[in-house]
């Protein structure tokens, strides 16, 4: 049955803005099939929506933490209302299996609940009174922030923007990424009706709006997730106006299984293999090269190969029994089959893991059967390299040192992960570069909304999620009021 395409409008300064021109986002299982049409927005246009908000900060930034609050828990509550909507859209226009998508919402949902729940505590300001007198550590809006999410898991990397902005009292333009910008659109324009107009904006576009959102003078801080070599571009857009920056980008995240794991662990094993397909392989933080052990290496690749079969079935995102739908886009599965090829032509032996659940869609959509590659070097460039799809390689290791230092070689530093008893992959994992090293897991599996999220070298500034994730958008402004009796001695 054929569903009537959605059409999305931008949102500036409280009104819905018709563009001139529309991008249409084709269905990845069907890419015949256009799910909706998006605008393109003109730089003037991004223009209007920065000024409503550098206008309506005046008034937002002097707002009650209690009225930010009751207008997020509205926003909340209708996206909850509204869910299951969202998340059939979000299938459609990314091709993510449907379970998928809902986890997604659910992610989105947490962290801004506790946004809600948090912020007055963590952004209230900070009085101290000591012998010198008096000390306020306030804690500022910033003012607009430029906000460029991704369209791997548009939703849950825009809330993570939009709700510590708010709450701190920002205003925000939200640009979402063109292959994915429906169903993140939809869940904007829910919280931009419960905020006053010109807080939250909308625009959709390419070069020249992300540009505009970059360089602008009134723009005072990025939020941006996205691609490494994308934010050097941003950086340098910024650098004449000293922007704030938080930028989450690319990580070619390690996992060490030691000696010491069970390869017997059913359970542990299926872990392993979801963090490296789950979504088709399209997260930043999953488990894109796999380093064993040499004592168990043999024995973890049978083990392993069970668990994928058991797991992968790959199809109709909206089939019950499909874990794995299409790559997004048809350029990310011609990256990935090509990073596939050369590890063949080099000798590397590639294996096709689970099952095609539908030939016929498998062959009209942007689909590819998830693959296991051995024999790889060290230094090919389908273990260099961020994959972003469904291809792992596995790589055998000779003892700690050398899997340390295979984990840290590489130019990010975005997650890892360690497997085997607890204290040795511990104490492993103290010694990896990463802005998050997750034990037994690893992925989406291991992500705890309360706790600090982001990545070291090029792997991105800041931290989102957790406490940190709210004090990014605000200023520390320390406020001192001394006791004149205690300055030191000034002659007059």
């Amino acid at each position: 049955m054929s569903v009537e395409p959605v059409v999305i409008d931008s949102i500036i300064n409280g009104k819905k803005h018709k563009a001139e021109k529309q991008a249409p986002r084709e269905n990845p299982a069907n890419p015949k099939e256009v799910v909706g049409y998006a605008p393109l927005n003109t730089k003037d246009e991004t223009i209007q929506a920065i000024d409503a908000a550098d206008q309506a900060f005046t008034e937002w930034r002097q707002s009650s933490f209690e009225d930010r609050i009751t207008r997020m828990r509205r926003a909340i509550q209708k996206i909850k209302d509204n869910a299951s909507d969202i998340a059939a859209l979000l299938s459609r226009e990314h091709g993510k299996a449907l379970y998928d998508a809902k986890g997604e919402i659910a992610v989105s949902l947490m962290w801004m609940e506790f946004a809600c729940d948090n912020v007055m505590e963590v952004l209230q300001d900070e009085v101290n009174e000591h012998d010198g007198g008096k000390t306020i550590i306030a804690r500022d809006a910033i003012g607009v922030i430029s906000a460029i999410s991704p369209w791997n898991y548009p939703i849950s990397l825009s809330t993570i923007k939009i709700a510590p902005a708010l709450l701190a009292g920002n205003t925000m333009v939200l640009k979402p990424s063109p292959l994915a910008p429906l169903a993140v659109s939809r869940v904007a324009e829910i919280i931009a009706g419960e905020f006053p107009a010109g807080v939250l904006n909308l625009v959709h576009g390419e070069a020249e709006v992300g540009v505009e959102l970059t360089s602008n003078p009134k723009v005072a801080k990025i939020a941006f997730t996205g691609g490494t070599e994308t934010a050097k571009h941003i950086m340098k857009a910024a650098a004449d106006t000293i922007k704030h920056m938080t930028l989450e980008l690319g990580g070619n995240d390690a996992a060490v299984v030691l000696e010491d794991f069970d390869v017997n662990d059913e359970k542990a094993m299926r872990r392993i293999v979801v963090s490296n397909f789950l979504t088709a392989g399209q997260i930043c933080m999953i488990a894109k090269r796999v380093y064993v052990h040499e004592s168990i290496y043999e024995a973890f690749i049978e083990k392993y190969r069970e668990a994928a079969d058991k797991w992968i079935r790959v199809g109709d995102p909206f089939a019950e029994d499909v874990t794995i739908g299409p790559v997004n886009n048809k350029k990310q599965m011609e990256f990935v089959q090509g990073l596939i090829d050369d590890s063949k032509q080099k000798g590397a032996e590639v294996i096709k893991l689970g099952k095609i659940m539908d030939e016929d869609l498998f062959k009209q959509g942007y689909f590819m059967q998830p693959t296991l590659v051995l024999g790889a070097d060290y230094d090919d460039p389908i273990v260099e390299q961020e994959q972003f799809g469904p291809t792992v390689p596995i790589l055998p290791f000779k003892d700690d040192e050398h899997a340390i230092h295979l984990a840290n070689k590489s130019i990010y530093g975005l997650t890892s992960s360690v497997w085997g008893k607890q204290e040795h992959a511990v104490k492993v994992a103290k010694r990896i570069q990463a802005g998050t090293t997750m034990i037994n897991t690893a992925a989406i599996q291991g992500l705890d909304v309360r706790f600090p999220f982001g990545g070291v070298k090029q792997s991105g500034i800041g931290r989102e999620y957790g406490k940190e994730g709210l004090l990014a958008y605000a200023e520390t402004h320390v406020i001192n009021m001394p006791d004149e009796l205690d300055l030191p001695y000034i002659p007059e």
